[in-house]
């Protein structure tokens, strides 16, 4: 039974001054939020009393929440510890969350295949293969792995050993040096292992035994005067050492010192861990995250460090953190029992520990500006767009569309879908048009608007968002029809076609009464609309190409006297589509397929 605001209060102000977890739920019983306390009453009590009191994000969560239940701990630091392991189960809306791929990577190498290759996951499994780390993060260790790699000389390509051995040639990383092309016949699998027993050396830090068995090689094809091979194993040698002084940064996860760096900016936040091993600076982890619930951010410095180290193989001795929490020595207290050996958790007050959690602050608060710097650059652009077209508001979602077509076959259409002016590929969507037996673009754009939102409304879950604007490919008359698509059925979305240049540039938006916006004043704008249309564009030509190529049998040249496929293949070459070769004189395609076939394609094609 649903609970009204008051009586949710009520319930709040009736639970016991004790420590504990609050789940909040919807009307679904779907947890939405996940909370600790060291009071329970009067935390839980604060989200019933007078929402202006609250953020926009708070506001929306507890306007959702139909009940809640709680379970009261004995201690703070039991709260924690439930607090973590309800949140990783149901992943609440409303709980700022790190996904699970961050943290410490593993190196996977399955050596009971006969080719094994370099992964990266996020734990070990039971499988039979060898796993190394943990490691300190995802990008630093997928570049290690490619170094690894090049210095080795493995394939790094798709191609599967030894199913497709000797299919085709070796491909460019064999020529260009960074693999021994193990894709040739000619090679042998025990050379393939050799190799992988040394990367696996490499990983366990024997690095000196790798470095005697290819000095061992050098100076046998030296005395056996294969200089360029003894070149070879010397420049793998040099790239060896390298790697050495790289895989000591990556291991990251044995770092002494874990510094945890947090910045809440207006529209993002980033979370940011530098590792420290021997003192030295080995690694950096990071992510971006929405602006969180949570107005207290040493409650949000708490939770994310807790989800951060939540189950990882392997801590540091020592966690530095930018702010006072509360609830450190409990939250010290569960990272020592998963470790196994004592964490401290420091917020240091002077001295080079603060240096570094300022560097830590410095290199979350730069991931924010550089990531909100473009997201509030497209923001205002769409929101200059909306005040051009007289909108009442930025439009969120754009759709836009063209058609292509050849001659009166294979014509399509294309639907693009920017948002908050990014491409939204997912959501591209193509058409072939129905029941045209010529070219026809304002009855190709009318259709093709019409079959998209009657999808809308039989609430096909492909076209089941509705766009703040429509921009056609093209001018007035393609406008028109596409209002007139939507007024049939009773749907009314904000449409303007998009008019190039003489040098084939969106220059302008115009209405369905030829009333023309220009786009000059705005440069951003002006390369935002510019970047749609060549994108709707590209797509409708890639969607044609295909049809072509899928029945290039069906033509408008066939039939043609003269016409091969040779004439027909450097026609289409020349002109690049049949409305262009339609459109040429016979002078133009008498250079091309000669005056007698040149006659004939244009009487086929015009009739004269």
């Amino acid at each position: 039974m649903e609970l009204t605001f008051e009586e949710l209060r009520d319930k709040a102000h009736a639970l016991p001054l004790k420590p504990g977890v609050y789940i909040m739920q919807n009307a679904k019983s779907q947890v939405i939020y996940v909370g600790k306390a060291k009071a329970l009453k009067n935390r839980v009590s604060q989200y019933f009393q007078d929402p202006a009191r609250h953020n926009e994000k708070t506001r929306a969560m507890v306007g959702q929440i139909d009940h809640f239940d709680v379970i009261v701990v004995q201690s703070e630091f039991e709260a924690l510890v439930l607090e973590c392991s309800l949140i990783k189960r149901h992943m609440p809306r409303y709980n700022i969350l790190l996904k699970d791929s961050k943290g410490y990577p593993y190196i996977r190498l399955p050596l009971q295949e006969e080719y094994p290759r370099f992964s990266l996951v996020s734990k070990p499994e039971d499988d039979g293969a060898r796993y190394f780390g943990p490691y300190g993060g995802r990008k630093i260790s997928q570049d290690m792995i490619n170094a690894l790699r090049t210095a080795l000389r493995l394939p790094s390509c798709r191609r599967k050993f030894p199913k497709d051995i000797g299919k085709e040639r070796p491909c460019l990383n064999f020529h260009m040096g960074t693999c021994d092309g193990y894709c040739r016949p000619e090679m042998e699998q025990s050379q393939y292992q050799r190799s992988i027993g040394q990367a696996v050396r490499l990983l366990e830090g024997r690095l000196d035994v790798v470095l005697r068995e290819l000095t061992a090689e050098m100076e046998q094809a030296a005395e056996a005067l294969s200089f360029e091979k003894a070149a070879q194993i010397r420049d793998r040698i040099r790239d060896l050492q390298v790697l050495s002084t790289r895989q000591k940064a990556v291991a990251g996860a044995l770092a002494d010192t874990d510094v945890v760096g947090y910045y809440r900016g207006a529209a993002k936040s980033c979370f940011v861990v530098l590792h420290y091993t021997g003192g030295e600076l080995a690694a950096k982890d990071w992510e971006l995250l929405s602006v969180p619930m949570e107005e207290d951010q040493g409650e949000t410095v708490t939770a994310l460090t807790a989800q951060y180290y939540a189950g990882r193989g392997q801590l540091p001795r020592q966690i530095l953190l930018p702010i006072e929490v509360e609830g450190r020595e409990e939250l010290a207290q569960m990272l020592t029992e998963s470790a196994g050996h004592r964490v401290e958790v420091l917020v240091p007050q002077r001295g080079g520990k603060v240096e570094l959690v300022h560097l830590a602050q410095e290199n979350a608060e730069e991931e924010v500006r550089r990531a909100t710097t473009a997201e509030e650059r497209r923001s205002k652009l769409t929101e200059a767009l909306g005040n051009l077209l007289g909108l009442e508001q930025a439009p969120h979602r754009i759709e836009a569309f063209d058609i292509s077509n050849t001659g009166n076959a294979d014509i399509v259409a294309a639907m693009t879908v920017h948002v908050d002016g990014r491409p939204l590929k997912r959501d591209y969507r193509h058409f072939k048009l129905k029941g045209l037996s010529h070219a026809d673009d304002y009855a190709s754009m009318r259709q093709v608007v019409e079959r998209r939102f009657r999808r809308y409304l039989d609430e096909d879950e492909r076209f089941a968002s509705l766009p703040d604007l429509l921009l056609m490919d093209g001018g007035a008359g393609q406008v028109a029809m596409a209002e007139e698509a939507m007024a049939e059925l009773g749907l009314r979305v904000p449409v303007f076609g998009m008019v190039k240049d003489n040098r084939h540039r969106t220059r302008a938006l115009v209405d369905s009464s030829g009333r023309e916006l220009g786009l000059q004043q705005n440069q951003g704008l002006f390369a935002m609309v510019g970047r749609i249309q060549e994108e709707t564009h590209r797509c409708a030509i890639e969607f044609h190409r295909k049809q072509q190529q899928g029945h290039m049998r069906g033509s408008a040249l066939d039939d043609i006297p003269g016409i091969g496929p040779a004439k027909k293949a450097a026609l289409l070459k020349t002109f690049k589509s049949i409305k262009a070769i339609r459109a040429a004189t016979e002078e133009q395609l008498a250079q091309v397929v000669g005056r007698k076939v040149a006659l004939a394609v244009k009487e086929k094609l015009t009739g004269e």
